[in-house]
């Protein structure tokens, strides 16, 4: 049964930087409450589309693997933002990076969408139906946010990251995972009424009802993953000081500093990057496992393992062990459309329309 190595990584953050300093200039805040609950100081705002990030992270992954696009057998879109619902995203992907012969899928498991799609792509490469694969994450969580709602629009921003998955016989790529979902509670994080439960014309604004039960979140992150990641050790035969590298969601420092004293991992196993681009949802995992090579943090054989949570409420774990190259085969020469606008001005219409949506309906309210 061949192994699934990870032979390519990129990833795509956009050039507009959101700042803690910034999000005071429309909400009642500061740097220093941001900053001490969540970890985060800026984050991206992105003036492309989702599948557009998602493609430049690919290009990136395909050059780092110096591998011809029309190679690939499989793409698997990792997003909970596609552009559109149907086509999916993933096409999207397939059409610019020219991977005429992969086979596409989006797949939504929220936060852990990456961890999901990495098991999903491992499988299909040791089953011996495919021999190369492509797996993203990338998200827009801000597109969807109330910008009237403190406790949440401070936390996300937007990103994309990738791998490519090579069919190999050495002993390397994912070695266990542990994925699971808390459905009996996926009603504290949600977009809600974005979907086909929203009535067609009645009472559309165009602003999303987010709901986002911190506390609730918090207790249920730290039990999924923690089960999650002592599974994968388990599954593994390994011990926690075995794990050389960890790689955890980003979403909360807090939540990410739970997990570490679970593992008793000392703070140069950990990757962190929340303070830079807050949460970005399912690339997360794959942007901090991009900068921890570019860091020079991953070494050949190391055992690396990731923890995620999201909507859903879904969690997973991986364990993988890394091959014998950590520096990329080729650079991509390829970057994003430059982008004339300030994060504040991109976001500026989304932020206008959730003041005004919440002002309508504090007038409902008071009758």
């Amino acid at each position: 049964m061949p192994y699934a190595t990870i032979t390519g990584w990129g990833k795509c953050v956009p050039p507009a930087v959101l700042s803690n300093e910034d999000l005071t200039t429309f909400l009642d805040t500061s740097d220093e409450w941001i900053s001490t609950r969540t970890g985060i100081k800026e984050r991206r705002i992105s003036h492309v589309s989702t599948a557009t990030l998602a493609s430049m992270a690919a290009k990136r992954a395909l050059a780092a693997a110096d591998l011809d696009p029309a190679e690939l057998d499989m793409i698997i879109m990792g997003t909970a933002c596609p552009d559109t619902l149907i086509p999916n995203s993933g096409s999207f992907v397939q059409d610019s990076i020219g991977a005429t012969n992969a086979a596409v899928f989006d797949l939504n498991a929220a936060c852990t969408g990456f961890v999901y799609g990495l098991s999903v792509g491992t499988a299909m490469i040791r089953s011996g139906a495919m021999k190369k694969v492509l797996v993203i994450g990338a998200d827009r969580i801000p597109y969807f946010l109330d910008y009237s709602m403190r406790d949440v629009a401070v936390l996300f921003g937007d990103g994309a990251g990738a791998v490519i998955l090579e069919a190999g016989e050495e002993e390397s790529g994912m070695l266990a995972e542990r994925l699971g979902c808390d459905g009996d509670a996926r009603d504290i994080l949600s977009a809600r009424d974005s979907g086909t439960v929203r009535e067609r014309f009645a009472g559309i604004d165009g602003y999303y009802d987010i709901n986002f039960e911190g506390p609730e979140i918090f207790k249920r992150a730290v039990r999924g993953m923690g089960q999650a990641v002592t599974d994968v050790l388990d599954k593994c035969g390994l011990a926690a000081e075995d794990v050389d590298v960890l790689v955890p969601h980003q979403a909360n420092i807090r939540i990410i500093e739970t997990l570490m004293k679970r593992l008793k991992a000392p703070e140069e196993k950990v990757i962190v990057n929340i303070e830079k681009y807050g949460n970005t949802s399912a690339a997360t995992v794959p942007i901090a496992l991009c900068e921890a090579l570019e860091q020079g943090r991953i070494k050949p054989g190391d055992h690396i393992l990731t923890a995620a949570f999201g909507a859903g409420l879904t969690w997973g774990a991986a364990l993988i062990k890394w091959g014998d190259r950590v520096t990329p085969l080729r650079e991509c020469e390829e970057d994003l459309p430059p982008c004339d606008k300030t994060a504040l001005e991109l976001l500026k219409p989304w932020i206008d329309g959730s003041n005004a949506a919440a002002a309508k309906k504090a007038a409902e309210a008071d009758g």
